[in-house]
């Protein structure tokens, strides 16, 4: 478990969608299960899957960082990096994290996260369409067990793996969430405030009022 004097710049929320459709998610101790749960599922339709993508949507001190498999994404005949592993499908890998924590370490554990999912529920045994909210719950141990190890000591490998993704791709974008989410925005600022900071001691969990 990562130390009461991390808990500030922990991985808060982690998920794994089709579409909109949450197939398996785990919330670090201390932070409002329900309310990050609200949080993506209000993200998650505004995603495309077009294309591949790395995003970071900001707010405050808190960063949603994804990254987001294509239909469309070209098929390799050897996946020689993480980074070119794809479910082929309209598939997100979410994770929402404090602002101090940087992109490093999401991106690595998102990285980390897509390899093992495909690795349990690889793309020609599964079609994620079919599958029903939660429908990939059997991941969770996995999930949670991942969260846990980048908020202790995260793996330098895939660390440095994270890093020459981030330097090298060009479409890891940063988009300011006010500015995506034009409607409902009062829920979205609601739900940051109460997955997020209460308080300058950064305690994470239920706020107390508006």
């Amino acid at each position: 478990m990562a130390s009461s004097s991390g808990s500030s710049t922990q991985l808060l929320y982690a998920c794994i969608a089709h579409g909109n459709t949450i197939l398996t998610e785990h919330t670090t101790p201390g932070t409002s299960s329900t309310n990050a749960s609200s949080l993506a599922s209000v993200i998650l339709p505004k995603i495309q899957h077009n294309t591949p993508q790395k995003l970071t949507y900001t707010h405050d001190r808190l960063f949603v960082h994804y990254i987001a498999d294509s239909p469309s994404a070209p098929s390799t005949s050897t996946a020689s990096a993480d980074a070119d592993l794809s479910s082929h499908a309209a598939l997100t890998y979410l994770v929402i994290a404090p602002s101090e924590l940087g992109r490093r370490i999401p991106f690595a554990f998102l990285l980390d996260l897509k390899k093992k999912y495909l690795g349990q529920f690889p793309p020609g045994d599964t079609n994620y369409g079919d599958l029903p909210a939660y429908g990939t719950a059997a991941f969770n141990s996995t999930l949670k067990s991942t969260m846990s190890t980048y908020n202790t000591s995260p793996p330098a490998d895939s660390l440095n793996a994270a890093r020459r993704e981030i330097d090298s791709v060009k479409d890891i974008m940063t988009e300011n969430i006010e500015r995506v989410l034009e409607r409902g925005r009062g829920l979205i600022c609601w739900l940051i405030r109460r997955i997020g900071w209460v308080g300058r001691r950064g305690t994470l969990g239920l706020g107390v009022g508006g």
